[in-house]
């Protein structure tokens, strides 16, 4: 497969898109008034919920945790809020802090996970982005370097920030995960309290993960398999989350 690929400036990428960032992005968001969103997904040792092939790379960028009598892998995603434009988008489609913008918006649009293929016919880039500029993929392969660099750059992070992340989770009260591939649980956090649970976990790092997890899982006949594992299923109406369904109606 050749892939072709020129930025028209369209914008589309900018709105109501929540993008991953790492942990110095996440704190440099909240120190610029913007809203960071917390999203959690994990799985069980026994693999419930992963595909086997796609273990490694989410072992990788998770961090073990206790549910119930059972471990479980907890991965955590701190992402930009945008519902509606990037507020750092202004009235020319420009990015204002384009210099400094955050990792995964200079690797757009590659994906960031090694499972999930480039397909234009989902990315919402008009027709004429993919008819002209220089190679990005050619025999399947990319060919840009510095991007492919970047993409492991992310990567990195997500596997360096975990211990991290679970830390501030831990300080925040966000113990409720998903299970992987039935969807995320989501928080919205004060940005103040953000900001100062990051520099305090900063100045002194967490040697535990705190308390134990829970799972918010979308039907009974999930929770059956969950619990069968050995691991805790909340019954309770969320109060500080909204779980993200991603099961078929």
């Amino acid at each position: 497969m050749n892939t072709t690929f020129s930025c028209v400036g369209c914008g589309k990428c900018c709105n109501d898109h929540h993008v991953p960032l790492t942990l110095t992005e996440a704190r440099m968001w909240a120190a610029d008034g913007g809203q960071v969103i917390v999203l959690v997904e994990g799985f069980l040792g026994n693999g419930l919920g992963l595909p086997v092939r796609q273990r490694e790379h989410a072992e990788r960028r998770s961090v073990v945790v206790q549910s119930g009598a059972t471990e479980a892998y907890v991965a955590i995603t701190f992402a930009a809020y945008n519902v509606g434009p990037c507020r750092n988008l202004d009235e020319d489609n420009l990015c204002r802090i384009y210099e400094r913008r955050p990792l995964v918006c200079r690797i757009y649009p590659m994906e960031i996970n090694p499972h999930i293929p480039l397909n234009t016919s989902i990315k919402e880039c008009p027709p004429e982005s993919w008819e002209q500029g220089p190679d990005l993929i050619v025999g399947g392969e990319l060919v840009d370097q510095e991007l492919a660099g970047l993409i492991q750059r992310s990567r990195q992070a997500d596997r360096d920030d975990i211990r991290t992340k679970d830390a501030i989770c831990a300080l925040l009260g966000i113990r409720t995960t998903a299970l992987k591939g039935d969807g995320f649980t989501a928080y919205l956090p004060d940005m103040s309290a953000f900001a100062t649970v990051i520099d305090q976990v900063a100045q002194q790092p967490s040697t535990g993960s705190g308390s134990d997890w829970q799972f918010h899982v979308s039907g009974d006949d999930i929770a059956g398999q969950v619990l069968a594992a050995g691991a805790q299923v909340t019954t309770e109406t969320p109060v500080n989350y909204a779980f993200i369904s991603l099961r078929a109606a």
